[in-house]
Formats: structure tokens, C-alpha cells, sequence
């Protein structure tokens, strides 16, 4: 089994923010409302290649927190820990504190 994936062209390998299940006065939350639907950019690929040849670089960078779609990507284990895998077009923003 691999222990790394490098993604090709404008892929990004991202793992998904668990929500926590309870809040710091000990309130236990529902499933519903702990949903999020944002991760961390743990690898990018290289970026798409244009009509002219020239390479489009992928518009986020490891480490990034971004904002993802409801549905899509693919689910990927890499060493007993899940990921998934989307396309740079797919992912909707980058999340800033």
C-alpha cells in the first residue's frame, strides 16, 4: 500500500476538518450541525496545462485551509488515514482566521 500520493496536473490532495462533537462547556453537539465543509491542502499537483502549452498553476498551496462542495472528489486512504482528491476548479475559497 502507498504511503504518499503526489498528485498530477491541477489535482489537491485534502484531508477533511473533523468538527468537534462537543463544545469547550462540554455541550454534546448533533451530527448535523458539526458538518463542515472544509479541509486541509496537504499536497498540490504541478497545474493544468493552457491552450498555448504554458503550465496554469494550481491556485492553492500546501497547508492552506479551503472551503469544499457537499458532493465530490474522490476518497483516498493513504496509511490508515482517509483523504480526498479534488480538482483545483472544484474547491470554492481559501478560509482565513
Amino acid at each position: 500500500m502507498a504511503k504518499k500520493l503526489i498528485p498530477l496536473l491541477n489535482r489537491v490532495l485534502i484531508e477533511k476538518v473533523v468538527a468537534p462533537s462537543k463544545t469547550a462547556g462540554g455541550i454534546l453537539l448533533p451530527e448535523s450541525t458539526g458538518k463542515l465543509n472544509s479541509g486541509k491542502v496537504i499536497a498540490v499537483g504541478s497545474g493544468s496545462r493552457g491552450k498555448d502549452g504554458n503550465t496554469i498553476p494550481v491556485s492553492v498551496k500546501e497547508g492552506d485551509h479551503v472551503l469544499l462542495p457537499e458532493y465530490g472528489g474522490t476518497e483516498v486512504k493513504l496509511a490508515e488515514k482517509e483523504y480526498h482528491l479534488y480538482r483545483d476548479d472544484d474547491i470554492l475559497g481559501i478560509l482565513q482566521d
